[in-house]
């Protein structure tokens, strides 16, 4: 009888550790399906150590500086890095080059945020439920900033399920949403091809009868996306209002980041049961999860991982560079409490009881 996979197990390319090695970066991986964060890191040239912590179904990671936010079920969790509290970690002293640790959370609600993305004005959030960009602070539980044009009033009724934010020099440029209608849910009367791309400046539909499109991210000028439901990475010329498919991956393919030459896409495998995803045109094929690594200049794929066990969806995919090996602490476990930072030096605290609920490092 066969033995069943191990949590978090993964099958990857023989090249990944040393890939990761050479772009001197650490994966981080949001599934809200198992409720975690999962940093990936290369131990040496041919091992990869994962470290997952539990967060309350958690979708959007924004990444500024060291700065990192978590979009969760009704909170944005805001977490920053400190080398200097690795060494002295009471669970595992002199492993990690440098440790996330919680520093702020924002109570926005359950509005179900669908991408985070740090910007000259704050924290713009993709607000999923109310059709619009906001900012978040500590002020509201979200300012509304920007609205498509066909959306005639804020409600929560997810209308046409914007998705997707791409800014450049902190400010958004252009969404991604599932249809254009104005009434509760009415996206999913127009899957899996009625899709668009908006420009935010102008509010113009820029391409529609896209099949699912996420993930817009603008990259050295160029601005790319991904079209789930089929699984192409394209690229796309908005001022003529078209695009090119660069490659495919047999998956639902949601969240991309970039490093050097190098773009990560995570891909989900899709539930037969579900009645969101099972008549898409890539339902037959999608039946892993993990993330695929495209080589931008030649278009091909040079290096992969997929999950054996408790992973079946990627949400968010994000590069942590300069980052060989962080750890990450969340509030499940009193630690966090001890970790003290202040602009000069960084502290481990007094004994705090450690609460029952933490996790356990697996790597």
């Amino acid at each position: 009888m066969k033995e069943p996979a191990s949590p978090f197990s993964c099958s990857y390319s023989p090249d990944l550790p040393e890939l990761l090695t050479q772009l001197n970066c650490t994966i981080a991986v949001s599934t809200y399906q198992a409720g975690k964060l999962i940093f990936i890191s290369a131990v040496d040239n041919e091992q990869l150590v994962q470290l997952p912590r539990t967060f309350n179904r958690v979708m959007a990671v924004g990444i500024d500086g060291n700065r990192l936010a978590l979009a969760t079920r009704d909170e944005i969790v805001v977490l920053a890095h400190e080398p200097g509290l690795a060494p002295g970690y009471p669970k595992q002293p002199d492993t990690y080059d440098t440790l996330y640790v919680p520093r702020a959370s924002y109570y926005c609600g359950a509005v179900d945020i669908h991408g985070l993305s740090w910007g000259k004005e704050g924290l713009w959030a993709v607000n999923t439920s109310f059709s619009c960009l906001s900012l978040i602070n500590d002020t509201y539980s979200f300012i509304p900033k920007w609205t498509p044009s066909f959306i005639s009033q804020l409600a929560s009724e997810d209308r046409c399920h914007l998705n997707g934010i791409a800014t450049t020099q902190g400010t958004p440029v252009y969404v991604t949403a599932l249809g254009t209608g104005n009434e509760r849910e009415s996206w999913r009367k127009t899957l899996p091809g009625g899709g668009i791309l908006m420009d935010v400046k102008n509010g113009e539909i820029i391409i529609k009868e896209l099949p699912m499109p996420h993930s817009p991210r603008l990259y050295d000028g160029k601005l790319y996306m991904l079209l789930s439901a089929t699984g192409e990475i394209v690229t796309v010329e908005p001022e003529k209002g078209r695009y090119e498919v660069i490659n495919r991956i047999d998956g639902f393919i949601r969240g991309m980041s970039k490093c050097g030459d190098y773009l990560f896409i995570g891909f989900s495998r899709l539930r037969k049961n579900a009645s969101t995803f099972k008549d898409l045109p890539i339902a037959e094929k999608a039946k892993h999860s993990g993330f695929s690594i495209l080589h931008m200049p030649t278009g091909s794929f040079v290096s992969h991982l997929r999950y054996l066990a408790s992973v079946d969806e990627i949400y968010d995919i994000q590069v942590l560079p300069g980052l060989r090996r962080p750890g990450i602490l969340n509030t499940e476990d009193d630690t966090h409490r001890r970790a003290l930072t202040t602009p000069e030096s960084t502290f481990w605290g007094g004994p705090v009881k450690s609460g029952h609920n933490g996790d356990r490092n697996t790597d």
